[in-house]
């Protein structure tokens, strides 16, 4: 008998879903299937096995800072919400398109949640997401000129098919903030993706840049092609405390 033999060859190749399909054939044969049948689910196992490795490493490349996912979405709480807008997101077609997705809102209302819960959609269909808080971006940034590796990033990230940006709008930025964000926002202006979220209305955002000419060519790529999510209403932390405070303790 030869099965071994076949079965440490198909480890050496890597082959790990085919090998252990062939395994469990050999422990419990197939005897109505067909040579063609047995090996198109030997072939289903090593596509799923890969495609499960790929997904775990997209979500951990993306490091999003919340667990969230579409099906969780609180589509109740009033804060100007469209589930049909929603769903249509999900298809993934603005990211196909390269369109930059803005969500405004007062604090507490979600905006980080739907960020993050959008970009792992866009993992499950296969595309790779990196999400960041702005004060980490730019900590992260000086490192990388300090160590000589700060092109290398930017041809990295501009790679990446969606880039969060948090919490835009917080602090104001400095000059090398302002160059840094533009640097960026070129490399992936009609190629990428870039989801930013901010407390600051984007009528507010040319007065934050506090640079003229700096402003109109960030907006510029930002808002030219672009969805918005506009949220109001009173803070989701705000519900779920008085949900706490008021559900019945358990005996």
């Amino acid at each position: 008998m030869l099965n071994q033999p076949t079965l440490e060859k198909l480890r050496q190749l890597r082959l790990t879903g085919m090998a252990e399909a062939f395994s469990e054939q050999l422990a419990q044969p197939l005897p109505d299937l067909d040579f063609e049948s047995r090996l198109g689910l030997l072939v289903e196992r090593e596509w799923a096995m890969r495609e499960n490795r790929r997904l775990k490493r997209r979500l951990a490349q993306a490091k999003l800072q919340q667990p969230a996912c579409v099906e969780n979405i609180d589509f109740k709480h009033p804060r100007g919400l469209e589930k049909a807008k929603i769903l249509e997101l999900s298809n993934c077609d603005w990211v196909r398109n390269h369109l930059c997705l803005i969500i405004t809102g007062p604090t507490g209302c979600g905006k980080t949640y739907l960020a993050c819960a959008l970009s792992h959609r866009a993992c499950l269909k296969g595309f790779t997401s990196r999400y960041y808080r702005l004060s980490r971006l730019w900590h992260e940034l000086k490192v990388a000129k300090a160590d000589g590796t700060y092109t290398k990033w930017l041809a990295q990230t501009a790679k990446i098919d969606i880039l969060v940006l948090d919490d835009w709008g917080l602090t104001p930025l400095d000059d090398e903030q302002r160059h840094d964000l533009l640097e960026i926002l070129d490399d992936r202006y009609q190629k990428s993706c870039t989801v930013l979220t901010s407390q600051l209305p984007i009528t507010l955002w040319h007065e934050h840049l506090n640079d003229a000419t700096l402003a109109d060519a960030i907006l510029d790529r930002l808002l030219h092609q672009s969805v918005r999510l506009e949220l109001q209403g009173e803070s989701l932390r705000k519900k779920n405390k008085k949900a706490d405070q008021t559900a019945t303790p358990e005996v």
